[in-house]
């Protein structure tokens, strides 16, 4: 069989097809199958987090803190064999401009190695990572997690070609039946007293059944091929994308260590808490475009005028789309965390009003991520990780002090700074003025204080009101401020969000 031989139809077809594109395709082309993406995806992570949601409302009733802090604890782990078993080469497939058969075996070949020997490996340094979070509960925890791991590995190389292709309706609907099989999994183990294996069996039902799909899917087979050549390529790109996600991963064992160590597991499990509820505010409402875009700034960046549009046409929009539910979160968190999680959980509110702050600021960065990767940038983007990591876990080691709300705190004052040096990188990579990228965050700012002034009043007014119907009214309240704000001062972008709608 020929080296440039791919899979059988009909999706080997549609990649073979992606592969003989030109470089440039047509700007209708790209936009329309941008905007079906974004769609598909955005309604994935509704179905998915929405379900989340009532899952954790289950599972925070039937485990404790202590729980969530020990998954969180070892779910800090389990990311880095992740990466390292796929070495960013999925990313490079994805961003590559032509993809053979080989390159691809290649790829898939080195990530089963890498995560089979990796897992072995985590398995015997599980008792020393115990030992350093303090933690000896995330001994066998961690132990059993390395099943996702082999997962991820196997399902790597057929998802970046349906990335690639640009078949993210795909990739949303077998995302959330793998999300929802795994909740419900999670909620039987639960509640037959499972403990904190329900939130172990939770990830590793996700990963496994996500990859199943991605290979039913993408009708996809290896080659028993192994290029040298083709594995140094990916390798000197890839190992850029390994060094940014390694300094992430490095900043989150950081603040765990820091956090665990001062405030203990329950401590740790509020913060995750917190943490949980503004990362699916932030996937119901502009995380779908970001593996969307890292596609769309590869297909269009050889012309620096459609990459400029494209990137700040983006940031404009993710802006508008996130801030209403963040504000949101800022306003009535003192409403919705009792709400979904429960009383007992009261301090994980200051902390995520702090973050749903922070969130807004990261959303550029999350853009940005995939401004840099999809123009084949990735040693420019290490090179900023690096630096703000470094900073953040410096300001979590001395904000702790002061409890999980001075940690949070922190991180909002590092994630503004590291949005203006963002700014001055952005605008030297696409030929924009700093103030070009940061006017977006700017006008957003001013529009999310607007509503978030009604959502205060409107909490106080309704003070008397059960928590349910009080906090359907703050979100009335805030969501009709800013759609209003919007209208009257940026109404391009207004005309934008009701276009993707």
């Amino acid at each position: 069989m020929s080296t440039d031989d791919v899979a059988s139809p009909p999706a080997a077809a549609v990649a073979l097809e992606a592969d003989r594109t030109p470089a440039e395709p047509a700007s209708e082309g790209v936009g329309r199958a941008a905007v079906s993406g974004v769609l598909w995806m955005t309604a994935q992570k509704w179905l998915v987090r929405l379900s989340g949601l009532a899952t954790v409302a289950v599972l925070t009733r039937l485990l404790s803190p202590q729980d969530f802090g020990v998954v969180a604890a070892a779910s800090t782990v389990v990311p880095l064999v992740y990466l390292l078993s796929d070495m960013g080469f999925s990313t490079y497939v994805v961003q590559l401009p032509h993809a053979d058969r080989r390159t691809l075996s290649t790829g898939f070949w080195f990530s089963v190695s890498a995560g089979g020997l990796l897992c072995a490996a985590l398995v015997l340094l599980a008792p020393a990572l115990g030992d350093l979070f303090r933690l000896p509960a995330v001994v066998p925890v961690l132990r059993v997690m390395v099943l996702s791991v082999l997962c991820v590995a196997l399902g790597s190389i057929p998802e970046a070609l349906l990335r690639r292709a640009m078949r993210f309706r795909a990739l949303a609907l077998q995302g959330a039946v793998a999300a929802v099989i795994a909740q419900v999994a999670a909620v039987v183990v639960a509640v037959g007293g499972g403990g904190v294996w329900a939130l172990v069996v939770q990830l590793v039902t996700a990963q496994a059944v996500s990859s199943v799909l991605v290979w039913v899917s993408a009708r996809w087979w290896p080659a028993m091929q192994f290029s040298r050549s083709e594995f140094v390529a990916m390798t000197r790109f890839g190992v850029k994308v390994v060094g940014v996600e390694l300094v992430a991963l490095a900043r989150s064992w950081g603040e765990t260590a820091i956090i665990a160590g001062t405030l203990g597991a329950t401590g740790l499990g509020y913060y995750n808490i917190a943490q949980r509820l503004i990362q699916v505010t932030q996937d119901m409402s502009a995380a779908a475009l970001v593996p969307v875009s890292t596609v769309v700034f590869a297909q269009v960046r050889t012309t620096a005028q459609r990459l400029r549009t494209s990137y700040l046409r983006a940031l404009q929009v993710s802006y508008a789309a996130v801030t209403p539910l963040m504000t949101f979160i800022a306003v009535a968190a003192p409403l919705v965390v009792p709400i979904l999680f429960g009383s007992e959980w009261g301090p994980s509110v200051p902390v995520a009003q702090a973050l749903a702050v922070a969130a807004v600021l990261t959303l550029g960065a999350m853009l940005d991520h995939g401004l840099f990767y999809g123009v084949g940038r990735p040693g420019q983007w290490l090179v900023y990780a690096l630096g703000v990591d470094a900073v953040t876990v410096a300001t979590t080691a001395w904000t702790v002090r002061y409890g999980l709300a001075g940690v949070a705190i922190g991180f909002v004052c590092v994630s503004f700074l590291a949005t203006v040096v963002r700014w001055v990188l952005v605008g030297r990579l696409v030929g924009v003025s700093t103030w070009s990228v940061g006017r977006p965050l700017a006008t957003t700012v001013l529009l999310a204080l607007g509503s978030s002034a009604g959502g205060w009043l409107a909490l106080h007014l309704v003070s008397g009101l059960p928590r349910l119907p009080a906090a359907a009214v703050v979100g009335v309240v805030v969501a009709g401020l800013y759609v209003v704000l919007t209208r009257l001062v940026t109404p391009r972008v207004f005309a934008e969000l009701g276009a993707l709608g």
